[in-house]
């Protein structure tokens, strides 16, 4: 049952700062969590476009600290076997100065480590296993919330409550009221029950899986922060009209996702488009995810391959993320791209197929392949087709009644299927 909160932003700043010094030192004068917040959004404007208006408003009052009074840094190198993570604890004197650094640098923070409970934990190193919740990078974050258009009154569904952030940012700008946070991990909510409360608000807190919402209620605003295959149509039927929901779609592929905005028009109508991306949320409990190796990676780097051509076609640009989005999915969806590549480097794990590129002088390429699939002439013939269309970088997302949904280019040259739906929950992302 949601709980009525009558404090204003005020008296819950005043209750925040309570809440992170009770039973210890007061922080030393170089740790300083507003200075740290206003130089964040201030990071936010210069490099992610944050415009005046009620997020930025928002993310310049909650103090962080609060939601995430601990916070893993890691301590081991990428290709060490065992990785180890120290967990830094604001109420220890000595560790606010990192951890302060990393609530307000801008990166993702890791929350929670094996899908351990979050309240009463000890400080200390953990070793092995993985990160299984983090706060997404703010860049991310602050666009997201932008664009969900939050506005006081409105009800708000939060899937994927992680540290509760985007939970926090919702109850300061509608009123905490009409605010739902889910998690299927009830250590997180449990969590973000307390430390929401320390700020003052006191929103729904629900443990279930995220692609079934909350039944029979409906949203003005629904924001899921972790990606799926499609758009979840449990999600799509709590829209209340004027309503809008935001999720990431991805395939298998981490390499070129979208971001489906859906909407329902006042008299009950749904309309959707799917817009390429950057960057993404992590992908959902459960959902399947195809990599690059290290070994993988680095034959493709050394391996002569099975051809090389001199080429006059250049390579599509990293913008062309339209193009990209169609390739995944028209080309089966399992090419993972390596980012981490000076120049183009796409592989097919499944296969074993590889495509490198190499600049080659002035309007030259050097393309190199190897593998059953001819990676470079697939992704040239999808280019053509999504030039002739227009070079689109949104497409329509089509989403029938009985559940199927398809997207497509405005005059439809281009189109593809999105899967069927297979039960997965939610990952932990904000």
């Amino acid at each position: 049952m949601t709980s009525l909160h009558t404090g204003t932003a005020a008296s819950r700043r005043t209750d925040g700062a309570a809440a992170q010094s009770a039973g210890t030192d007061l922080p030393s004068p170089s740790v300083d969590p507003g200075a740290a917040r206003a130089a964040m959004v201030a990071e936010l404007e210069a490099r992610h476009g944050l415009r005046p208006g009620p997020v930025r408003d928002a993310l310049l009052v909650l103090p962080r600290e609060v939601l995430m009074p601990q916070a893993y840094v890691r301590r081991s190198t990428p290709d060490e076997e065992q990785p180890r993570w120290d967990l830094l604890d604001w109420s220890t004197p000595t560790d606010r100065p990192e951890l302060l650094e990393l609530l307000y640098g801008g990166g993702s923070v890791l929350v929670q480590h094996d899908g351990e409970p979050l309240l009463g934990r000890a400080g200390g190193t953990r070793s092995g296993a993985s990160i299984t919740s983090m706060s997404t990078v703010m860049g991310l974050t602050a666009s997201l919330l932008e664009e969900l258009d939050l506005r006081p009154g409105q009800r708000v569904l939060d899937i994927g409550t992680g540290a509760g952030v985007t939970a926090a940012v919702a109850c300061e700008i509608c009123g905490d009221q009409g605010v739902v946070t889910l998690d299927r991990d009830r250590h997180l909510t449990d969590a973000a029950a307390i430390r929401l409360s320390d700020l003052g608000f006191r929103p729904q807190t629900v443990c279930g899986p995220g692609d079934q919402g909350v039944p029979k209620r409906e949203f003005d605003r629904i924001f899921v922060s972790y990606a799926t295959e499609r758009v979840p149509m449990a999600l799509v039927e709590q829209l209340a009209p004027g309503g809008r929901l935001l999720v990431h779609v991805t395939s298998a592929s981490p390499s070129w996702p979208a971001l489906a905005v859906v909407e329902r028009t006042s008299d009950g109508r749904i309309s959707a488009e799917l817009r390429a991306v950057e960057f993404a949320h992590r992908a959902g409990y459960g959902m399947n995810r195809i990599r690059l190796s290290g070994e993988f990676r680095r034959r493709i780097t050394t391996d002569p391959g099975s051809w090389t051509q001199r080429s006059m076609l250049a390579p599509p640009l990293d913008t062309d993320r339209g193009l990209w989005l169609a390739a995944d999915h028209l080309l089966g969806g399992g090419l993972v791209r390596d980012s981490g590549a000076e120049h183009l480097v796409i592989g097919a794990p499944h296969c074993g197929s590889w495509l490198r590129v190499e600049p080659a002088g002035r309007r030259r390429w050097d393309v190199t392949v190897r593998g059953p699939r001819d990676i470079w002439r697939e992704i040239q013939g999808v280019a053509s087709r999504w030039r002739a269309a227009g070079s689109p970088s949104r497409y329509r997302l089509h989403i029938d009644p009985d559940g199927g949904q398809r997207v497509s280019s405005a005059w439809g040259s281009l189109s593809w299927p999105l899967p069927d739906f297979r039960p997965a929950d939610e990952g932990t992302a904000t």
